[in-house]
């Protein structure tokens, strides 16, 4: 099993670091073998490239835009259908929607891929989050932590069973 865990965000945009300071937290927790933990922060460009190696699944860690509740931490899966709009390979555009693009635009797939996410508060210029999004920091690692070990015991079953 190959687990690619991506956080992405500019720590310099307040709200925005959340999926950088949850890769930090993740970085102290015991992950299964075969999970692979990067801060990408705004290099997007890298986080395509990397995404053309053969993975299993893609969990990226980012802040949502302030629809909910702040703070509010929600887990949710891509698909295909969802990504069919997304333009070709933009070497200047952070957002995920535009690195899923550059990876179709590069020849790649994507693999199974989830998003663990806060809606932020402030995404102003400064360096730290919003009370809102650091208490939910834990909240995060917790669904990013149950979400790979429940892919592990998966692989693990699949393996027995063929």
């Amino acid at each position: 099993m190959r687990v690619l865990v991506a956080g992405v965000g500019n720590i310099f945009l307040g709200d925005d670091g959340f999926g950088p300071e949850v890769v930090r937290v993740l970085e102290r927790e015991d992950l299964p073998e075969g999970v692979r933990l990067v801060d990408y922060g705004i290099r997007g460009v890298h986080l395509a490239y990397d995404l053309l190696e053969p993975w299993d699944a893609l969990v990226l860690i980012d802040a949502l835009p302030q629809t909910e509740q702040p703070g509010q931490v929600e887990v949710f899966e891509v698909d295909s259908e969802s990504l069919s709009s997304t333009r070709g390979f933009d070497a200047h555009s952070l957002d995920p929607t535009s690195v899923f693009g550059s990876v179709r635009a590069l020849g790649g797939t994507l693999p199974r891929t989830f998003v663990v996410g806060a809606h932020a508060r402030s995404v102003d210029e400064g360096i730290g989050l919003t009370p809102e999004l650091q208490s939910s920091v834990g909240g995060a690692v917790s669904v990013v932590r149950g979400l790979v070990r429940s892919m592990a015991v998966d692989a693990a079953t699949s393996e027995q069973e063929a």
